[in-house]
This record gives structure tokens, C-alpha cells and sequence, in this order.
């Protein structure tokens, strides 16, 4: 393969990587914790974009339980964004693992 190739399909891939990343702002993922009882949903830039609590969670005297709800509610969002942007790369590179992508 001469290095004419190799740059045009590195250009390639570079364009197919940049679309990917843009659709994945569209792209979102749902988690929740403690039997649906705080529940986040998440874009594929790990934007937060929505938070909900069921009332019954909502009491002053289990703050600290809620608080902690919401963390785990975030962090299982994160992760779940976080796959969904590395599936979507795998398919762009063909299963090959890149480092610093996402």
C-alpha cells in the first residue's frame, strides 16, 4: 500500500470519526437506581440531560440516601455513554481499540 493510501483512508476514517461523535449528541442512555426511584438520562457526550425522582424519595431526614442516589444514578450514566461511544467507534475502526478516542 503506498503512503498516498494510507493517508486517504486515514482521511476517511477521521471524517467517518468526526460524523460519529456529532450523531452521538442525538444519541442518549437511560439509568437508574434504587428500583427506579432516581433516574438520569444522558447524551452520548455524557451530557447530563434530564433528572427524575420519585416523590417518595424526597425527604429531608434521607438527604444523604438521595444525594447518594443521584451520584450512582450519574456514574451508571456515565458508564452506559461511555460503552455506547466505544461501540460506535469499534464499528468506525473495525474493532480496533484507538487509544484516547473516547
Amino acid at each position: 500500500m503506498d503512503m498516498n493510501e494510507i493517508m486517504r483512508q486515514a482521511q476517511q476514517m477521521q471524517q467517518k470519526m468526526s460524523q460519529v461523535q456529532s450523531e452521538l449528541a442525538s444519541k442518549t442512555v437511560t439509568a437508574s437506581v434504587g428500583g427506579g426511584m432516581v433516574s438520569v438520562t444522558l447524551n452520548g457526550r455524557n451530557e447530563l440531560l434530564s433528572l427524575q425522582i420519585e416523590k417518595e424519595v424526597i425527604r429531608p431526614e434521607d438527604r444523604t440516601m438521595l444525594q447518594d442516589l443521584i451520584i450512582s444514578a450519574v456514574n451508571e450514566g456515565i458508564r452506559k455513554s461511555r460503552d455506547m461511544a466505544q461501540a460506535e467507534m469499534r464499528r468506525i475502526t473495525g474493532g480496533i481499540n484507538i487509544p484516547g478516542i473516547f
